[in-house]
């Protein structure tokens, strides 16, 4: 079985279609890099994904289980989307952290505002906590931060602020990570920091999306790729046959244009 079914996604935002009949199937454990120019709909489809954004057709199965379907009301319901939220844990480019918590509190704050919602909250509140607890403790020193818990967002790099972001999106443990132009905001030295944690990921067969233009990262940690242009998918498979081998005329052009720049 499929973990991520994307059936025929459309997105329009007034009279702009920004995605067109997106279709596309993830294993568990794979590791998916989106790449294609500004404004090819990369950063909206993942927002369809996590139901920031509605689409407007088609629909999104995670583990056979329908979450969204366009032709039943009884999917789109606004009550519900918080809970669909929980398959996907996203990253955003900008961090998105914060600013009153400190590093360990944005990591836990939405295990804890879950956690209010067991109807056993009341009767295991300090066990609960507590478990909370730890697991932000251990994912912050996975990041390597053990030692910035109690920072405040302004009092860390932007390559720190990024690694703890992805601690609270791995909290609540997702079934697919997603990560949108994660390292769009930073200087190259903390691109670095930033993209050998996700290769970490990528090692421990971590599930996930990545939108990127880090095009030697795509190549080199997804096990595939997909190649968007205005709104449409126009190339998927094996990186390295993508971008040795482009069958499409727009990927060509593309990844032309990629290595002039490099």
């Amino acid at each position: 079985m499929h973990i991520l079914e994307v059936q025929g996604i459309q997105k329009r935002f007034g009279a702009t279609e920004v995605l067109s009949d997106i279709s596309f199937t993830m294993e568990r454990g794979e590791a998916l890099s989106i790449i294609g120019s500004s404004g090819s709909g990369k950063t909206t489809l993942l927002r369809c994904l996590n139901f920031l954004e509605t689409p407007d057709a088609g629909r999104i199965l995670v583990n056979g289980e329908t979450l969204f379907d366009a032709a039943d009301a009884r999917k789109k319901r606004d009550r519900e989307i918080r809970k669909k939220r929980l398959h996907f844990g996203l990253v955003f480019q900008s961090f998105n952290l914060f600013p009153q918590y400190t590093a360990l509190e944005n990591v836990k704050l939405a295990g804890q505002l879950l956690a209010r919602e067991r109807p056993d909250y009341q009767n295991h509140k300090s066990e609960v906590l507590s478990e909370i607890d730890a697991k932000a403790h251990a994912l912050l020193k996975e990041m390597g931060l053990s030692n910035r818990e109690q920072s405040y967002p302004f009092q860390l790099s932007g390559g720190q602020c990024q690694r703890v972001a992805i601690a609270r999106a791995l909290a609540l443990e997702p079934d697919i990570l997603c990560f949108d132009e994660p390292t769009s905001a930073l200087d190259p030295e903390l691109t670095g920091e930033v993209l050998r944690v996700i290769r970490e990921l990528a090692d421990r067969n971590t599930t996930m999306i990545i939108v990127t233009h880090e095009m030697a990262f795509a190549r080199d940690v997804a096990d595939r790729v997909i190649f968007m242009d205005e709104g449409r998918i126009c190339e998927q498979g094996d990186p390295k046959e993508v971008f040795e081998h482009p069958r499409e005329e727009r990927t060509k052009q593309f990844l032309a244009r990629y290595r002039q720049e490099a």
